[in-house]
């Protein structure tokens, strides 16, 4: 992939790791008992969130001086 597409894929995946955030939070509020449901989107959020890790160490490599 190039840089500009992992870019603007890094940027869909924050866009969505925000989105789980969010209905997780509203599943929580709302008093929802789906205990798997919120289970689902907590583990999808984390694989979000390895996703991004990885597109930015490769976008910004560490550089040991």
């Amino acid at each position: 992939m190039t840089e500009e597409e992992l870019r603007k894929r890094l940027e869909l995946l924050r866009s969505e790791h925000g989105d789980l955030d969010a209905a997780i939070i509203a599943l929580n509020q709302a008093g929802s008992t789906d205990q798997l449901q919120i289970a689902r989107l907590k583990k999808r959020k984390l694989l979000l969130k390895d996703q991004i890790a990885q597109i930015e160490d490769t976008l910004l490599p560490d550089i040991i001086a």
